[in-house]
């Protein structure tokens, strides 16, 4: 039994050991492909060991060669090491003027901080004054609305003193008729007092007379009656005349008082309206000059930051508020020329022209201009304001220039009597300096005439022409301020012709 069971286990162990036979055999069978197959890469190896020899020999003819370039490259870095130790010393100079820099860059960004808080701040206090501003603006139309309705007032009321003027002065010369006419009835009433007394005396002679003379006597009775209702009708007359002459004394004073009343309010009111506007174009100048300060250091630190749009819209921020200080400007001009000095003094036109034609330079080069004072002769005028007239008429001349012709300027002058011009409102007896200002620009029309010298008042749009509207006005009122008078006339693309007439004193 034992026996069975050890062949048995010496069966199990002999096909066992076979199995492994059979794995070995395949395992050598692996074991002879994988000789084979190193013996393949023993072959290559031997062929890649006999190209790496030679690469050894080309790599040793390169290191010899790599030897001699290290030698130049020695020497090289030996002054590279120089060169290097002064760069070091550049380096420490550079790093202590960095550590520097360093050092004024927290400062900058400490002032870089402080400055924003005050920008923003300055922000705030803009948008307040924008805010302001926009208010003022409103105000200022407002202003300007009831200024033209006072204006407006003033002139009818000009026109209703004038014409008060013109009744009282014809009711003071029939009142003066009245009067002589009184005083002649006052005379004629004596008269005829004395000649009632001779008529009472003859009409006692003419009662004596009665007695014989019948027929007469009725008939002189019967004039007598006549005469009498006549004196009593001339008395009541009289009496009518006399009140009518009371009452219009009374109306007369009346009328003087009223007179004197509206021409002091017309002088406060004028004061007033020059003081606003003076005063008021000064308030606006500081919240502009800010504006304009603050658009100028946007558009030149922050251009990179702002998209085309936004700088459009801050371009067209800084020309509207150019266009408002040039408004603000001549609104003060406008104002200075009621409230200066008005103190005459010979002057030479030919200098005023010359300096003019130095200020506009750049312009008169631009525009190809001639600007020619021919015969001018001297006159006596209130210099500043005078210069400022000339100024503002060839600025305006250039300005309105035809776009490819050259503009032509001629200025001229000379003295002649009032009555020899057709123009009612100089006097006829007086001399006058007559100063023409005649250009080839591109004119207007005739009916404008009198407009364009009212404040405001432009023919053309901003787009166009840039302007305010105020520098003809302001010629007007420096003329006016010269006792003179000023006209203008022209014709599309013709030109214009301005005609200047100051008296001569």
């Amino acid at each position: 039994m034992l026996k069975s069971d050890e062949l048995i286990e010496a069966n199990k162990e002999l096909a066992f050991q076979h199995v492994e036979k059979e794995k070995r055999a395949a395992e050598l069978g692996i074991a002879n492909i994988e000789l084979a197959f190193q013996n393949e890469e023993k072959e290559k190896r031997a062929e890649e060991l006999s190209v790496a020899n030679k690469e050894l020999l080309f790599q040793n003819e390169e290191k010899e060669k790599r030897a001699g370039e290290l030698i130049i490259a020695n020497k090289e870095l030996l002054f590279q090491n120089g060169e290097k130790e002064k760069r070091a010393a550049e380096l420490s100079i550079a790093n202590k003027e960095l550590i520097f820099q360093n050092e004024e860059k927290e400062k900058r960004a400490a002032e870089l901080i402080i400055a924003n808080k005050e920008l923003a701040f300055q922000n705030e206090e803009k948008e307040k004054r924008a805010a302001e501003l926009i208010i003022a603006n409103k105000e200022l139309v407002f202003q300007n609305e009831e200024k033209e309705k006072r204006a407006a007032e003033l002139i009818i009321a000009n026109k209703e003193l004038i014409f008060q003027n013109e009744e009282k002065e014809k009711r003071a010369a029939e009142l003066i008729i009245a009067n002589k006419e009184l005083a002649f009835q006052n005379e004629e009433k004596e008269k005829r007092a004395e000649e009632k007394e001779k008529r009472a005396a003859e009409l006692i002679i003419a009662n004596k007379e009665l007695a014989f003379q019948n027929s007469d006597n009725e008939k002189l009775a019967a004039a007598l009656i006549i005469a009498n209702e006549e004196l009593a009708f001339q008395n009541q007359e009289k009496e009518k005349r006399a009140a009518e002459l009371i009452i219009a004394n009374k109306e007369l004073a009346f009328q003087n008082e009223e007179k004197e009343k509206r021409a002091a309010e017309l002088f406060i009111a004028n004061k007033e309206l020059l003081a606003f506007t003076y005063v008021s174009s000064h308030d606006l100048q500081e919240p502009l000059r800010k504006i304009q300060t603050f658009v100028t250091i946007i558009l030149q630190n922050e251009s990179e930051n702002l998209s085309e749009n936004g700088k459009y819209n801050f371009g067209r921020m800084q020309l509207a508020a150019g266009r408002m200080q040039q408004l603000i400007e001549d609104l003060l001009a406008f104002s200075r020329i009621s409230t200066t000095d008005h103190k005459f003094e010979p002057t030479d036109l030919g200098v005023i022209i010359e300096e003019i034609n130095s200020d506009l330079k750049d312009t008169v080069l631009e525009k190809q201009a001639i600007i020619e004072g021919i015969d001018l002769c001297p006159v006596d005028v209130i210099p500043f304001q005078f210069r400022q007239l000339m100024y503002n008429l060839i600025s305006n001349a250039l300005k309105f220039s035809r776009t490819g012709i050259p503009a032509h300027i001629v200025i001229t002058s000379n003295i002649i009597k009032g009555g020899d011009l057709p123009n009612s409102k100089l006097s006829a007896e007086k001399p006058y300096c007559h100063i023409k200002v005649k250009d080839n620009g591109i004119g207007f029309e005739p009916e404008f005439s009198e407009r364009i010298f009212e404040v405001f008042q432009k023919l053309h749009s901003k787009e166009v022409y840039a302007g305010t509207g105020i520098g003809l006005a302001i010629v007007k009122k420096i003329v006016e301020n010269h006792n003179g008078t000023i006209t203008a006339k022209g014709e599309l693309n013709k030109g214009a012709t301005f005609d200047i007439y100051i008296p001569v004193h």
